[in-house]
C-alpha cells in the first residue's frame, strides 16, 4: 500500500492532503477552533464559506509544482477567512503553503517574501480598520510564526540540495574509480600480450632458415592473441550489470611464464605454497607478475628474469629480478639466418608500475620496483582476505 502511494503523481497526493485539510475544516464540532488574527468575531458557517475553504485548502495540491501561484491562492483564502470572521481549520493551510514556497520555489524568491510582507501588512491594517483587538504585539508575533515557516522551508531546501550534490559527488568518485579500474585493467592487458606479440613477431622476421622454429614463433603469437581476447572480454564483463565485479585473469602463473618464455624470454619460476581462493590478492599478484614480465621484454630482453612467488596464510609475496639487458645479435648469426638483428625498443609509460602500486595499496600491501646491478627489482606484498 505504502508503495502504491509512492508511485503515485505528487499532484494527486497533495490533493489529498488539501481534501482531509478541507473536510476538517467543515466538521461542525471544529468551527472556530481554527487560526484567528485580529480576535474579530466568529461568523457561523455558510456557503461562502465552502468557497473560502476550497480557496484555502485545494490549491495544496500544486504546492510543489506551482508554489506561488498556491501560496497566492491560500494567502487570499486565508485573508478572507480572516476579515469575515470563518476562523476555520483550513487556515492551517498557510503556513503549509509558505513552506513549500520557500522549499520548491526556484525564482524570485526574495520578491515573493517582499510581497508577502506587504500583502500581511495590508491584511493588519484591514483587520484593525474592522475592529480588530490584536494590537501590534499579536501581528508581529504571528508575522514572526510565517517566517519561521519560510525558513523551515528554506532548510528543507538547502537541504536538498546539499545531499544532491552529495549524490552526484559521490556519483563521479565512482565513476572515476571505475573508469581508474578499468584503465589499469586495459593497460595490463593490452600491454602484456601486445608487447609479448611484437617481441614475437620481430623475432619470426629473422627465422626464414629456420621453418620449424619460424612456425613455433608464428604459433606462438597466435596463443598469444588468443590469450589477449580472453582477457578482453573478461574486461568487457566488468561493463556488464549482470556479471561480478571481482577481478579475473585469463589463466595460471605457470601459463603466463610460459608464454613469456615463448616471446624468448628465459624465465626461472619458483612457486612456494598453493594458491588458495584469496579472491582480489590472487588478482593483484598475477598482475604484478604480468607487469614485471612485460617490462623485462620491453628493457631486458634476452636476459634471466626470476620470479618467485610465496603463497601464505596471511600474505603473497612477489619478487621478480631482472637481470641487464643483453646486446643484439650481431650480423650473420645462425640465430636470424644471416640478416641484420636490430634491438627491439619498446618505450613504457610508466602506468603500469603506477597501477600495480595503487593495487598493492588498497589492499594494505607493500610495492616497490627498483634498479639493481643493470637489471630490476620488482617486490610485492600482497596481504590476503580483504576485498579490492
Amino acid at each position: 500500500m505504502i508503495d502504491l502511494w509512492r508511485r503515485l503523481d505528487v499532484t494527486v497526493r497533495d490533493l489529498a492532503f488539501g481534501l482531509l485539510l478541507a473536510g476538517l475544516a467543515l466538521i461542525p464540532a471544529l468551527g472556530g477552533y481554527g487560526t484567528q488574527v485580529g480576535n474579530l468575531p466568529t461568523r457561523p458557517m455558510d456557503a461562502f464559506a465552502l468557497v473560502v475553504v476550497a480557496v484555502e485548502c485545494l490549491p495544496l495540491a500544486l504546492r510543489r509544482r506551482w508554489p506561488a501561484g498556491c501560496l497566492a491562492l491560500v494567502s487570499a483564502g486565508f485573508a478572507v477567512d480572516q476579515l469575515w470572521g470563518y476562523h476555520t481549520v483550513s487556515g492551517t493551510a498557510l503556513p503549509i503553503a509558505l513552506l513549500s514556497a520557500a522549499a520548491y520555489l526556484e525564482r524570485y524568491r526574495w520578491p515573493t517574501v517582499a510581497v508577502g510582507s506587504v500583502a500581511y501588512a495590508a491584511l493588519a491594517a484591514a483587520l484593525a480598520s474592522r475592529g480588530s483587538t490584536e494590537g501590534w504585539t499579536g501581528f508581529v508575533t504571528f508575522y514572526f510564526a510565517l517566517a519561521l515557516a519560510w525558513g523551515i522551508g528554506a532548510w528543507l531546501r538547502q537541504s536538498r540540495a546539499a545531499e544532491a550534490e552529495h549524490r552526484r559527488h559521490v556519483a563521479e568518485t565512482t565513476r572515476t574509480a571505475e573508469r581508474t579500474r578499468i584503465a589499469r585493467e586495459l593497460h595490463d592487458v593490452v600491454t602484456h600480450h601486445v608487447t609479448a606479440m611484437v617481441v614475437q613477431t620481430e623475432a619470426a622476421r629473422y627465422l626464414t632458415a629456420a621453418p620449424e622454429r619460424l612456425d613455433q614463433a608464428l604459433t606462438a603469437i597466435t596463443d598469444t592473441g588468443r590469450l589477449a581476447i580472453t582477457d578482453l572480454r573478461h574486461l568487457l564483463d566488468l561493463l556488464n550489470p549482470d556479471h561480478g565485479t571481482e577481478p579475473r585473469t585469463s589463466g595460471s602463473l605457470e601459463t603466463l611464464v610460459e608464454q613469456t618464455r615463448r616471446a624468448g624470454q628465459p624465465v626461472e619460476f619458483t612457486e612456494v605454497g598453493s594458491a588458495t581462493a584469496a579472491g582480489s590478492a590472487e588478482a593483484v599478484a598475477y598482475r604484478v607478475v604480468q607487469e614485471a614480465l612485460t617490462n623485462a621484454l620491453k628493457h631486458a630482453h634476452g636476459s634471466r628474469t626470476d620470479v618467485r612467488v610465496e603463497h601464505g596464510a596471511r600474505e603473497i609475496v612477489v619478487e621478480v629480478t631482472s637481470g641487464a639487458p643483453k646486446p643484439s645479435v650481431p650480423s650473420g648469426s645462425v640465430e636470424n639466418g644471416g640478416a641484420p638483428a636490430a634491438p627491439v625498443v619498446l618505450r613504457g609509460s610508466g602506468r603500469g608500475l603506477a597501477g600495480l602500486r595503487e593495487r598493492v595499496d588498497v589492499l594494505g600491501g607493500e610495492f616497490t620496483a627498483e634498479r639493481r646491478e643493470g637489471g630490476f627489482v620488482v617486490k610485492a606484498r600482497i596481504p590476503v582476505g580483504r576485498a579490492s
